[in-house]
């Protein structure tokens, strides 16, 4: 792949890489990689040093730049940037129900379990020696689980890096699946609270919304129900910073009149769809607990634990809580395109055979320069066990900061990419 495309003052161009499913039998079966470099046209012929970029998610393609802004515009001052689809998402042999379909659940289940943050991992080492050089180090900037991403490269490869920056995206390294779901429910009945002091009118609304939903669940344009459960899952978007104005919006055109009086708007409907990204992103759902897994298995966690939260019960007569970035059995149910997948996730959560990801003594001595922005408020990576991990992790450079929801690198990724630059170096503190 070698066709270069120019415009607005960029120079892109694709790569794809043949790489092992599982590089401890590297002559088995392969998968396709696909990365894209970035850099500013002025600059394409320079020797600059390779920043690369791992999303968030899981699950999630990395961006498709379509101008020079944001954090990108920070980077491209300095860096040829990498922007790398993790295995499984864009072009990077995409996991949906389709290229799915050729597995039995529990073939399925073996094939899903190599597409964790050991693996990405693995594959960007091997996009390095190829593309930088054996003996060239490379940056990375990783939001939320790209981060995660990042401290598990700190911990396994750390030969290969130059600087690392985090944003959102500081893991528990010790901490149990269980105990990151506590802490997130407790988090998300904060940002409730804020949501319904914001707009009171929705409690009314929404409690309507979901007393209907109990009597019967409403089916979606696409497939699938509009269960009481999947609205309570607007609540996801709560942690980005116009996370309550989305959901508001939402909710206000909940209900049209129609012949035979109130009914659920077709435009709802479609809107909820649509902020759900499950269906097209199903890594996020089948494997979104297991990235908290080490030696253990999830169990269902985010169910199990809700348990001990009675906020969130359902009943006609009581406050709807909006639930966030928790996965649910009953979503492999309600998600049309997630019901293929449905025995591969149960044999998935009742997997205890997940290798740890994060090696404490080689965190602890660490040499790569770090900094990392740690979101007082998020709610989805807890600060308290952000700030844990900061404090294993040899050298690192904190921000803690109130300014900024999860979302900070996309509502001002130039001011936050270069402060972190700017703390890596020693140039801020």
């Amino acid at each position: 792949m070698t066709t270069t495309t120019r415009f607005s003052g960029l120079t892109l161009r694709p790569h794809q890489f043949t790489v092992p499913l599982d590089y401890a039998n590297p002559g088995g079966e392969t998968i396709t990689v696909f990365a894209r470099t970035v850099v500013a046209t002025a600059r394409e012929n320079d020797a600059l040093p390779w920043l690369v970029f791992l999303q968030g998610g899981p699950g999630f393609s990395a961006p498709r730049p379509d101008g020079k802004s944001g954090w990108l515009k920070r980077a491209l001052q300095e860096y040829r940037v990498l922007l790398l689809d993790q295995r499984g998402t864009g072009r990077s042999s995409p996991i949906t129900f389709q290229t799915l379909a050729r597995f039995s659940p529990a073939e399925m289940a073996a094939y899903l379990k190599h597409f964790r943050a050991d693996a990405i991992v693995q594959d960007a080492e091997f996009i390095r020696r190829r593309l930088a050089g054996e003996n060239t180090r490379w940056s990375v900037l990783g939001q939320s689980y790209g981060g995660f991403c990042g401290v598990h490269y700190l911990s396994a490869a750390p030969d290969g890096l130059r600087e690392v920056f985090f944003t959102g995206g500081l893991p528990s390294l010790v901490r149990s699946v269980d105990e990151v779901y506590r802490a997130t429910y407790q988090r998300t009945l904060d940002k409730n609270a804020l949501y319904y002091a914001r707009y009171s009118d929705d409690a009314a609304r929404t409690q309507e919304i979901v007393r209907r939903l109990l009597e019967e669940p409403v089916a979606l344009p696409v497939g699938g129900w509009l269960s009481p459960q999947r609205v309570q899952q607007l609540g996801m978007g709560f942690g980005a910073s116009y996370g309550f104005e989305t959901v508001h919006y939402l909710l206000e055109g909940a209900f049209v009149e129609g012949i035979n009086g109130l009914e659920f708007n077709f435009v709802f409907l479609r809107g909820v769809e649509n902020v759900h990204p499950f269906d097209t992103n199903p890594i996020y759902a089948i494997l979104h607990e297991a990235i908290y897994c080490q030696g253990e298995a999830s169990r269902w966690a985010a169910e199990r634990v809700r348990a001990e939260f009675p906020a969130f019960e359902l009943a006609a007569d009581r406050p709807v809580m909006f639930t966030g970035e928790m996965i649910y059995p009953s979503m492999f149910d309600d998600f049309a395109y997630l019901r293929p997948l449905k025995e591969a996730a149960h044999i998935l959560a009742e997997d205890a055979d997940w290798p740890r990801l994060y090696d404490v003594s080689a965190l602890q001595a660490n040499t790569v320069p770090c900094a990392a922005a740690i979101y007082y408020n998020d709610m989805y990576v807890e600060r308290t066990f952000s700030e844990e991990t900061a404090r294993t992790i040899r050298g690192i450079k904190t921000w803690v900061t109130s300014e900024y929801e999860h979302n900070g690198l996309r509502a001002d990724g130039e001011k936050v990419l270069g402060r972190l630059i700017d703390m890596a170096r020693g140039e801020i503190s």
